[in-house]
Order: structure tokens, then sequence, then C-alpha cells
């Protein structure tokens, strides 16, 4: 269950929701299949495919799974019936059909074909870290994981959760740490970034698989481009992306990690167990010393 892209919040540690609680106010927003005329349902389930319950916990952390079903009414189908429908009425009635009249039939046909239609479902992973006060949302997708954390606070009546501030910006500490040559502490650069100008049009330059510290590279920032996303390793444990938006994209767990996991247990619940709190505790731990070089958290 390594989360592979990450958004996050800080949290109010003091008042966060115990396990019964968040058990509780989970299963009562449980997920739904779709129905009738709607065209999407949204709703908790379970985190894990090993147990039913709302809330995978494991030791101070807890798993929760926000699961979307949608319909899926391709347009092309609708457009198909709906040009029928038209040459049927100019063909039998003798007249022309309307622009007013044409909505009114696709509405009627979508109304008609929505109930027979096909679904896809997806699923959105969030761990609470109530130690270190943060919630980690398995999607790099502003949007994603801004739903998730609306759709917790509404089955919760509230969740006092931000977004992540620093005194320092990522995107200037990374635009540092390249310019250096070096990151500091336990970060290393890895071998990828990307850069982007200033300008109207400004210019993008994407670094894959390169050694950052290569002159053609650092030149860029000479230039005055900033970085806006940079490949770090922290303590050879883990190598991400860092982006200007403060995610986490394209997240490897090494082999330590790995391996530390697998010897608490091969079945499926105790490599859950182990691995929900080797990869909680590492990415607080990490963000906690990447925050200390951008300046400590703000309100």
């Amino acid at each position: 269950m390594w989360f592979k892209q990450i958004s996050f919040y800080p949290l109010n540690k003091n008042k966060l929701p115990d396990l019964e609680t968040l058990a509780v106010k989970l299963a009562e927003a449980q997920f739904a299949p779709c129905s009738g005329l709607d065209w999407f349902s949204e709703g908790f389930s379970s985190p894990v495919s090993f147990s039913p319950e709302s809330v995978f916990p494991a030791d101070y952390t807890w798993r929760v799974t926000l699961k979307k079903e949608e319909k899926v009414l391709p347009a092309g189908v609708i457009r198909d019936i709906l040009d029928e429908r038209v040459a049927e009425i100019q063909n039998t009635e003798a007249r022309n059909v309307g622009r007013k009249e044409k909505q009114e039939l696709k509405e009627q046909i979508t109304d008609d074909l929505l109930p027979r239609s096909f679904t896809r479902s997806s699923q959105t992973q969030a761990v609470f870290d109530i130690k270190h006060g943060y919630l980690f949302v398995n999607n790099a997708s502003a949007t994603k994981a801004e739903n998730m954390l609306t759709k917790l606070r509404e089955a919760l009546g509230g969740l006092e959760a931000g977004l992540p501030h620093t005194k320092q910006s990522p995107g200037s500490l990374m635009t540092g740490w390249l310019l250096q040559g070096a990151a500091e502490g336990g970060f290393e650069l890895d071998s990828d970034c990307e850069l982007k100008g200033t300008g109207d049009v400004a210019p993008v330059v994407k670094v894959s698989k390169q050694d950052l510290t290569a002159d053609e590279v650092v030149q860029h920032v000479k230039n005055g481009k900033t970085v806006t996303q940079l490949g770090l390793v922290w303590r050879e444990q883990i190598a991400f992306v860092l982006t200007q938006d403060f995610t986490l994209k394209r997240i490897r767990y090494l082999d330590v990690l790995q391996e530390e996991a697998e010897g608490h247990g091969d079945d499926a619940a105790s490599m859950a167990f182990a691995s929900q709190i080797l990869m909680t505790e590492s990415l607080s731990t990490m963000l906690e010393e990447l925050a200390g070089y951008l300046g400590g958290w703000q309100d």
C-alpha cells in the first residue's frame, strides 16, 4: 500500500476525532452504487480487501478510502439516437426540428439511457498520521486531494486541515540546491528536474536521467530559470520528485523500507500493517526535515 504520489495537509492534532468516531462517521457516509438517473455516486469504502471496516488502523496511522462510481454514456451514442429521432420526425411529420426541441429530445434520450449505461469506479486513499499531524492523500492532483478533504469534513462535521505553507517556497529552495550543485542534510539530488523561465510564454526545460550538477543544467538557473520540479533522494529510503506546489510525485520506496516491511510477515494483513506504518513514519519524518530547510511551517 505504498503511495506513489502525494498531496498532504498539516492537521490540528488536538482536534482530531478518535478512531471509533472516525469509523462510525465514515460508515454513515458509506459508498452506495449509482441508481436511477444519478450520474455518479461517492462515499467511503473499506480501504483493505481483507476487512469490511471503514478505517484500517495501524498504530498511530489510519487509512481510509473514498470510492466514486460514474456512469459512462458516450456522446456519440446519444448523438446517433438523436439524429434518428430527428430524421423520423422530419419524415413522418414533414417539418423541421428546431434547436429547443432537439435539446428536449436529447435530454429525454439521456434519461432513457442513463439507467442502462455502463459504470466505472475509482478510489482515492488517504492516511491520517495522528502522531505527527498530517493527512496524506494518494494523489498529486489538487482537485482530487481537495475532494477527499471536503468529503472527510462533510462526514466528520469538520476537520482542521490546511495547505502546507512554509516561510520559504519549495521553488526557491529547489532552485538554490540546483545552483549550488547539492542538496542539504539527508537529501541528495537525483537525476530529474524541470525548470521554467519568465514571460508571457515562459520556456520550460525538462531534464531526465541526467547529472543535475552538469554545467548545461546549472546554466539554466544562471540564465534566470527557476526550478519547478526536482528529483531528490532522502536518506537512501525514498526517491521522489518535489514540486513547487509542495506535492510529491513518482515516489519510490527503496529496498531498505521494502525489506523491513517484508520482515513483519508475508500475509496481506501483516504486510498492510507494516507498510502503512513505515511509509507514514518515513514521509512525516522526511517532511519535517524538509520543512526545516524551508524555514518551518506557517499557519
